[in-house]
């Protein structure tokens, strides 16, 4: 038993024991084992922006064998894919590590101005394949919001009642949001209180930035005080929001951007209490060797 494990679990004491299982499995697992802190690759983006966008810089990516041994190899916390990519994956993997299966996705091949992801599995299907938890994907501030609220209602009581946990993907999205908005410090803690309520046991958004997108005059009132100058100073705010430090948030890796770049955010997230990251393309898109360098070197700095 890890203390600093057993802390966080404190946390979800009204869970049942699967939950609360699957949750110790994952803060168990790889080279953060028993720290509370995670760091989860996840294989999505073939689904979300396109094969070629997302494999082609390092063309071994196209196979789905590929990403589930570079997170057992790399040490990981857990993987995280769409259906297909578990599928072809979890006869051998399943008990290795934990996998995440994401039950709703979108492509960028079009749809509606306000976006809403499809259900693409259920939680039986996570169940099938042997998984640790489910991952579900809500955009804040769009119009088809409430739609998306009412489906992961149910996909969280529905994987609860299994003794699984949600990872909620929350990013903030829709037509009355800016592009620079959508990562404001006011917009992700929001987006990540959000996540919370519904249910999520852990909650992922990106890293927020020093803007306030909302304009109305509460809100400005209330980030008068809010620190925000510095990357370590948001994170704390975002973790604040996520229940006073009472659920687990992680923190996307986002766009491709260099080593140096990558680490000095992992740094700030660190420092301002974040429980890991969850990085992707910043990890497959390199070479392999290189890949698995960067997450040793994200998981050291989460161990310091």
């Amino acid at each position: 038993m890890s203390a600093a494990v057993e802390k966080i679990l404190a946390n979800y004491a009204g869970e049942n024991p699967g939950v609360i299982g699957n949750l110790r499995r994952m803060m168990s697992t790889g080279d953060l084992a028993g720290t509370g802190k995670l760091v989860i690759l996840p294989v999505d983006q073939g689904f979300e922006h396109g094969p070629a966008r997302s494999f082609a810089p390092n063309p071994s990516g196209y196979d789905p064998e590929y990403h589930a041994a570079l997170a057992v190899e790399s040490g990981c916390s857990g993987y995280a894919a769409p259906l297909g990519f578990i599928e072809a994956v979890a006869h051998k993997y399943a008990g290795q590590i934990p996998l995440i299966l994401k039950v709703n996705n979108s492509d960028v091949l079009g749809g509606p101005e306000q976006p809403i992801s499809a259900q693409t599995s259920v939680v039986e299907d996570a169940l099938r394949l042997g998984c640790s938890a489910i991952g579900f994907t809500i955009y804040p501030g769009s119009g088809e919001r409430n739609i998306m609220y009412e489906q992961i209602r149910d996909h969280i009581r529905e994987a609860k009642e299994v003794g699984l946990p949600s990872i909620v993907w929350s990013y903030a999205r829709g037509a009355n949001l800016s592009k620079d908005g959508e990562t404001a410090l006011d917009v992700i803690a929001y987006a990540a209180h959000i996540a919370c309520q519904l249910g999520a046991h852990i909650v992922k958004v990106k890293p927020p930035t020093a803007l306030v997108e909302q304009k109305d005059k509460d809100t400005k009132k209330a980030y008068e005080g809010v620190p925000m100058a510095t990357l370590e100073e948001r994170i704390r705010h975002v973790v604040q929001a996520c229940f006073n430090n009472k659920r687990i948030v992680i923190f996307s890796g986002g766009p491709s951007k260099s080593t140096a770049e990558v680490l000095e955010e992992i740094k700030g997230i660190h420092k301002g209490g974040g429980y890991g990251a969850i990085v992707g393309r910043n990890a497959f898109q390199r070479s392999h060797t290189d890949a698995v360098k960067l997450l040793k070197d994200i998981m050291a700095v989460y161990k310091s």
